[in-house]
């Protein structure tokens, strides 16, 4: 019974992940569209995606920290409520007939400060239920679970979005957290919260006796990270990547709606071909498991990220420079699981579990920090730089990262490394 009671609890939060990951997809797109058609402007875009990141950078050093204090069913169930929560004053204030666009940044920004927490909460869960020879696979199917979400929540926006608009967006995603909450409550999990008698004992300190410990507890976290010279190599590798990617990430919708002339529809198609090719990626992954030595998968999959992202920058403005685009996106969203994948296994093989939040909210944290520097940049310079050239030049970055990658010895044998 034991066997299979832990799949059983993965496949209840993961199928209501699967829900959430849909209908937030869908609202998603919505935002995306409604600051697209409103301004048409890449700054906008940038600002947008911007918004929605910079809360992980903001409190995900700290919010790992609070993960492992806590039940991970406490904090689950508390982000996608307050997600929801969210939604709800969105939908509230579209029924009024209007949406600014500021509305849609303050909601995108907030709402983050729920992924803060539920992110890492989500990476901890699977080490904590299920047995570490599992993990590399497990990797791949939860990249299948969030990316199958994706790109049913990108076809369907393409349907709602013109016939019932925003507010019926806004709706589903609310339903789609409350459906996410339910199914957390069901798996029963009884994992997380190692340091709940610590944090019931500074109750009784004061609020800077309270912060300090907080940031003692986040300092051990770093420190057992650094203490993986492979990981946390790759760690500063990613930051980097992360740095080229998102420009790229957000100005996706100009290269159909301007560079191509497309329709919103064609936005959707390339997003959803991106989804199909992260779902291959994972199912990939999950099958096959990678290269034996991971941070070889890691490598090809950020070089295979750089020569598609090249290829799609360098597609002329016709139908079948469009046609090129797709299939680069299905290349981009085939290298993403093969990219993450990996690295996700080794943190969770390698950190002890009471460590487990703090770390992954350590490493969001700073790979959410390399993004609203790379959105920063762009949002000054991609209304006067085209899009294609930024896909161009960061194809070609991504090759010599991967390269650079490689080279570090600490990453190169990750898999024979001990703590250093």
């Amino acid at each position: 019974m034991q066997g299979t009671s832990w799949k059983l609890k993965l496949a209840c939060v993961w199928g209501g992940e699967l829900v959430s990951v849909f209908t937030s997809s869908i609202l998603q797109m919505g935002f995306v569209w409604h600051i697209t058609l409103a301004t048409n402007s890449a700054s906008m875009l940038s600002l947008a995606s911007l918004a929605g990141f910079l809360p992980l950078a903001l409190f995900g050093t700290f919010a790992g920290t609070i993960v492992d204090r806590l039940p991970l069913r406490s904090t689950l169930v508390g982000a996608d409520l307050f997600i929801a929560a969210v939604s709800a004053v969105v939908a509230a204030v579209s029924l009024t007939g209007t949406l600014p666009v500021w509305v849609v940044l303050v909601a995108l920004f907030v709402r983050a400060i729920g992924s803060s927490f539920h992110t890492p909460a989500f990476q901890a869960l699977t080490p904590l239920v299920a047995p570490p020879e599992h993990l590399t696979r497990l990797s791949g199917v939860t990249q299948a679970v969030q990316s199958g979400g994706y790109i049913l929540g990108t076809a369907v926006a393409a349907v709602i979005y013109p016939l019932w608009g925003l507010t019926a967006m806004v709706a589903l995603d609310v339903v789609g957290a409350l459906f996410a909450t339910v199914a957390v409550l069901a798996a029963r999990l009884d994992v997380g919260g190692s340091a709940q008698g610590a944090s019931a004992d500074e109750g009784s300190l004061g609020f800077a006796a309270q912060a300090r410990a907080l940031a003692v507890e986040t300092a051990d976290g770093y420190r057992v990270l650094r203490g993986y010279r492979g990981l946390f190599a790759l760690l500063w590798c990613g930051f980097v990547f992360t740095l080229v990617f998102s420009p790229i990430s957000a100005l996706f919708p100009l290269m159909t709606l301007d560079h191509f002339g497309g329709t919103t529809g064609d936005a959707a198609t390339a997003e959803i071909v991106f989804a199909v090719g992260m779902i291959a990626g994972s199912a990939l992954l999950a099958g096959w498991g990678g290269f034996r030595n991971r941070a070889l998968t890691v490598c090809f999959a950020t070089a295979l990220y750089g020569f598609a992202t090249l290829a799609a920058g360098s597609a002329s403005p016709s139908a079948g420079g469009m046609q090129l685009f797709f299939v680069m996106s299905f290349l981009m969203g085939f290298s993403s699981p093969l990219y993450f994948g990996p690295q996700t296994a080794l943190m969770q093989e390698r950190v002890p579990p009471e460590y487990l939040g703090r770390v992954f909210g350590l490493y969001g944290a700073i790979m959410s920090w390399a993004m609203p520097l790379g959105l920063a940049f762009s949002s000054l310079f991609a209304d006067a730089v085209a899009a294609p050239a930024w896909f161009a030049g960061a194809g070609v970055a991504m090759v010599v990262l991967a390269c650079v990658t490689w080279a570090i010895p600490a990453i190169r044998h990750i898999e024979s490394a001990d703590i250093g």
